[in-house]
């Protein structure tokens, strides 16, 4: 068996949890493999909404074993919250997930690290989530993270102290009041002591040496998907750096986030808007400023499902997704809100950039440095129909069955599901 990948090719907010919603039933095992609470994954069926920041999205499928992999960070705060909200609904957690004792913990003073750097910053700021994510990664790469295997040690708490002693050594350079900064609600010293309660529920969760876990799963038959966090023009190392998370979102990223080997990765699942949205700073050459991105925002609900921050609203970026679909090794696309452009008279497409005098087909380094960017486009007639009437892909108005075969045929990939809708039954498969 293969371990097949579900992740997102643009600046994230595709829509994965939905399409993992979807998919799980065919799967075994669900794995998140990076990132951490900064994500926001939205499911919505019977009526219902639910947004998971840590638990991969296989939760809802009584089957489906979830693992939270090594390459993920936990905030036990953020998790005790979700798995409560899930328990409320009645949703059951118990031996249906699985934590890696190699994953790293977010303390509380790496949160407070992450919107010190960040207030720091002044208009420089990066736009980041505040949710520890940098200094946590930043303490793992340095060798001095503390991991969730670590809270069943004896001397636990004298790393913690030892940890914290180090991050407050840092924090009281700015000289900041630390009571301006509120996290879920709470300063930081309540914070804290609400954090140390959390530790509780971690503790009571079953962990795993999951890279064992997994490949003696692969072993005995069983289907595994891999699911993202964030999208591919976040990546740390191809993304658009400095304005990035602080993992590796594509598919290689699988192999160090849950110790599987490059052969054992099989088909890779790229989600996408139909159109763009960004949060927070940095380059974005499609962009709109004018009544377009408005209703885009209104109407697709673009706002942050981790921290409600508006989105950015552009046209679709055609090489920013073929440059995604080359990094992942892109087997099949999966296109998200489509009914969102249904009131468009015209639906755009960048189809290249120019810069400085030169057209260029490619995502170039120049990108993250100055804004002298034009992107060009071509221009597609929009389809003008609400969808929620259809029920199978021949049902789709001429327009967009256009704008798809238009998509296909430039990045040489199948498009084998349309979102027409945020219910798991508004969801079409080729």
């Amino acid at each position: 068996m293969k371990v097949d990948v579900l992740l997102g090719l643009q600046w994230g907010d595709e829509g994965k949890g939905k399409i993992v919603d979807v998919l799980s039933p065919k799967y075994d095992i669900i794995a998140r493999f990076q990132g951490g609470p900064n994500a926001g994954h939205t499911i919505e069926f019977e009526g219902k909404k639910f947004v998971l920041h840590t638990i991969p999205s296989g939760i809802f499928i009584d089957k489906s074993i979830n693992v939270i992999g090594n390459g993920v960070i936990i905030d036990p705060f953020i998790l005790k919250s979700e798995i409560t909200k899930l328990k409320d609904a009645n949703i059951p957690i118990g031996s249906n997930l699985l934590v890696s004792r190699k994953a790293h913990v977010i303390m509380p003073t790496h949160r407070l690290l992450d919107a010190v750097y960040e207030k720091s910053k002044g208009k420089d700021k990066i736009g980041s989530t505040l949710k520890g994510i940098g200094p946590t990664y930043t303490d793992k790469v340095s060798r001095n993270g503390l991991r969730v295997g670590d809270i069943e040690a004896e001397d636990f708490a004298e790393r913690y102290q030892k940890a914290r002693a180090r991050h407050m050594n840092i924090i009281n350079n700015f000289n900041y009041d630390l009571d301006e900064f509120v996290f879920d609600g709470f300063k930081f010293d309540e914070y804290e002591k609400q954090w140390m309660q959390a530790l509780e529920t971690l503790k009571g969760l079953e962990k795993i040496n999951s890279e064992y876990y997994l490949n003696n799963a692969l072993k005995e038959g069983k289907k595994i998907l891999a699911e993202g966090a964030q999208g591919t023009m976040l990546d740390i190392d191809f993304g658009s750096y400095p304005f990035v998370t602080s993992s590796n979102t594509i598919t290689a990223g699988v192999c160090n986030g849950l110790g599987i080997a490059p052969t054992n990765v099989g088909r890779v699942f790229g989600i996408f808007k139909a159109y763009c949205t960004r949060v927070g700073s940095g380059p974005f050459p499609t962009e709109l400023f004018d009544n377009d991105g408005e209703e885009m925002r209104k109407i697709g609900h673009e706002f942050g499902a981790t921290t409600g921050r508006p989105r950015r609203c552009g046209w679709l970026d055609l090489h920013a997704l073929k440059y995604a679909i080359m990094l992942n090794g892109v087997t099949d696309l999966m296109m998200m809100k489509a009914d969102v452009l249904n009131t468009f008279e015209e639906i755009k497409v960048a189809t290249s950039y120019d810069y400085k005098g030169n057209n260029t087909s490619e995502i170039p380094y120049e990108l993250v440095l100055d804004d002298d960017f034009k992107a060009n486009f071509k221009s597609f007639k929009g389809w003008k129909n609400e969808l929620k009437d259809c029920s199978n892909y021949s049902d789709f108005p001429e327009e967009l069955t256009n704008y798809i075969k238009y998509i296909e045929q430039e990045t040489n990939t199948p498009i084998n599901i349309v979102s027409i809708g945020p219910d798991r039954s508004e969801t079409i498969l080729k």
